[in-house]
This record gives structure tokens, C-alpha cells and sequence, in this order.
């Protein structure tokens, strides 16, 4: 479990810890849902994005898979919207740029054709990745 689920009060980790007694790990770019918590959300997805190692272990389709499963659970369970952190740059470290083009491509062909979600955030916990995000946002509205 990683120090975001343990910050957040023992609903969320009891829930993290029934998923992982009824289904095992969360394989790399799976996701599975859970009961928020303590957070003021409906439900929180948990994904497993790829472990960056040179790009040449099929990271870029694992990490988009990591978005898509996710935003499957999300119209699937009927949610409006989801926030997304950049997955896999922190300590896994995914390039900054190459993830964020994913995660925008992915989450933009996945919006036009469905239904749910209908609102996507992109949390970014630095000026740079703000950045990054917001100039792909930006290019993708215009095309």
C-alpha cells in the first residue's frame, strides 16, 4: 500500500486490503475500485502504472492501459468525473512528458466516445507538470 491509501484513514486501507485478499495484486495497468474512505469522494480507483525501464518493456501501452481500465471503472460504475495524478512519474519514474502525452491522448479519445466521464482534472502537483498539461490540453483543443 503506498503512503497515499495509509494517509487516509482506515476505511480506504481496509477496503485496499479486501480487494487484495479477494483478487491478489493489481496487475500493472489493471485498476479496481473501492469505497473512498475518509476522502470526499464517492469511491477512489486504485491502477498500477508501469515501472519506467528505458521504455523498451512495453511501458506506453501499460500505462495507457492504467488510464483506460480506470476510466472504464469510472463509466462503468455510472461516476461523473475523476482526477488523475500523473501516474508512474514519481518514484516510478515514468518521463514527465512522455506520460503526460499519454495520459492526455488516452482520457481524450476515451471522453469523445463515451458517455462517462464527463469531467476529467488532471491533478499536478508542480509548476512544471501544470505546465506540461496545460500546453497538451491546449494543443488537443485545438485539433
Amino acid at each position: 500500500m503506498g503512503p497515499f491509501i495509509a494517509q487516509r484513514g482506515p476505511a480506504l486501507l481496509d477496503a485496499c486490503l479486501k480487494v487484495r485478499q479477494q483478487q491478489g495484486d493489481c496487475p500493472t495497468g489493471h485498476a479496481v475500485i473501492t469505497l473512498a474512505g475518509a476522502l470526499p469522494a464517492k469511491a477512489v480507483v486504485h491502477t498500477v502504472g508501469p515501472v519506467w525501464r528505458g521504455g523498451e518493456q512495453n511501458e506506453d501501452q501499460l500505462l495507457q492501459d492504467a488510464y483506460l481500465n480506470s476510466l472504464r471503472l469510472v463509466a462503468a460504475n455510472s461516476y461523473t468525473s475523476v482526477a488523475f495524478p500523473a501516474i508512474s512519474t514519481g518514484v516510478y519514474g515514468y518521463p514527465r512528458a512522455a506520460a503526460a502525452e499519454i495520459a492526455v491522448k488516452t482520457v481524450s479519445e476515451f471522453i469523445t466516445r463515451h458517455a462517462l466521464p464527463e469531467q476529467v482534472y488532471f491533478v499536478c502537483y508542480d509548476e512544471e507538470n501544470a505546465h506540461l498539461y496545460e500546453r497538451l490540453l491546449t494543443q488537443q483543443g485545438d485539433e
